[in-house]
Order: structure tokens, then C-alpha cells, then sequence
């Protein structure tokens, strides 16, 4: 492999034989392909992560060490039910946890973005992070907060997420072209 390329074996719950060698599966996010799967002693799959991607990501900002939880999402396929906006798994960059605050049941998280990212993050808009759809609460300047409600804190990774943590960002696509 060439320079800070990556392979990753990841144990999932999902049904391996439903996954096809070359799908996209999105990691903590991230899209990657699937180059490899097996299910002994547990399901697994494997992907190759760029060297690109690891620098442009919380894979090479806090690492995927053994062990580590991650948020995994199988693509869209046509005719299924849009829940949240639309997100490809192309991650534009990574955002530092700078506060965690409990309001009531939910956890109000409030990160900071590089300021070219923070340009596409607006007030009522949405934002993918760590490969979950989210609603910015508001933002000021390059700081930005969201509640995480507790279903989602129960159900995905953000029950472990701790400050200074750096999780990935995928600014929403029509903020993008807008």
C-alpha cells in the first residue's frame, strides 16, 4: 500500500451476505468500499482508507484503534425513505467537541470548524457528523451547537464522545452549492 493508505477490519451486526464486494458502506461518515467480508468468528468487512482520506478525517485525527465504536450506514438505495437530508459520505473536514452541556434529557454539543467550513454551517440547517444527520441549534462564528436527543445518544456512537474528541463533518450539500 502506498504511504499512510489504511486497510480496516470492521465487525458489524449487519448481515455480511447482503454486502457486495465493491459497496459503500459509510464508516463514522466516511464512504468507503468494501474489499473484503467474512463472518468467523463474527461479521466483518473490510475497506481500504486513502492516505488522502486519513488526513482528512477523524481516522487520522484521533485514529481507529481495536476496539473503537464506530457509526456504520449502508447507501441509499432507490425508493427508500429519506429520514434525514441528504448526505453522500464525503467528508469535508473535521470539527473539535468543545462543549458538552445537558439540557434535560438531551446533550447540547457545541463544536469548533476551520472558518471554511464554518461559512457553510448555518443557524436551523443541517450537518452530518460522525455520519449522523443532525440540526445546527445556532452558530457563532466558527463555533456551532446541536442537541443530541437521547434515542441518538442511545443508539449511535455520541454516548461516548468526550471533549476534544474530533468527529467528521459533512457540511449539507445544498449549503454547498448555494
Amino acid at each position: 500500500k502506498k504511504r499512510g493508505d489504511l486497510r480496516a477490519r470492521i465487525a458489524t451486526t449487519y448481515d455480511v451476505d447482503g454486502i457486495d464486494i465493491g459497496a459503500s458502506i459509510a464508516c463514522d461518515g466516511v464512504c468507503l468500499t468494501v474489499v473484503a467480508k467474512g463472518a468467523a468468528p463474527q461479521n466483518w468487512f473490510d475497506v481500504d482508507i486513502s492516505a488522502e482520506t486519513v488526513s482528512a478525517t477523524n481516522v487520522g485525527h484521533n485514529g481507529w484503534p481495536v476496539g473503537r465504536t464506530i457509526n456504520l450506514e449502508r447507501a441509499l438505495r432507490v425508493g427508500d425513505e429519506l429520514g434525514g437530508h441528504i448526505v453522500s459520505g464525503h467528508v469535508d473536514g473535521t470539527a473539535e467537541v468543545v462543549g458538552l452541556t445537558p439540557e434535560g434529557d438531551s446533550t447540547r454539543f457545541t463544536f469548533r470548524v476551520p472558518s471554511a467550513l464554518a461559512k457553510f454551517i448555518a443557524s436551523k440547517g443541517s450537518v452530518a457528523l460522525n455520519g449522523t444527520s443532525l440540526t445546527v441549534n445556532e452558530v457563532a462564528g466558527m463555533t456551532f451547537g446541536v442537541n443530541i436527543i437521547p434515542h441518538t445518544l442511545a443508539v449511535t456512537t455520541w454516548g461516548q464522545v468526550a471533549l476534544g474528541d474530533r468527529v467528521n463533518v459533512e457540511i449539507d450539500t445544498l449549503a454547498r452549492y448555494v
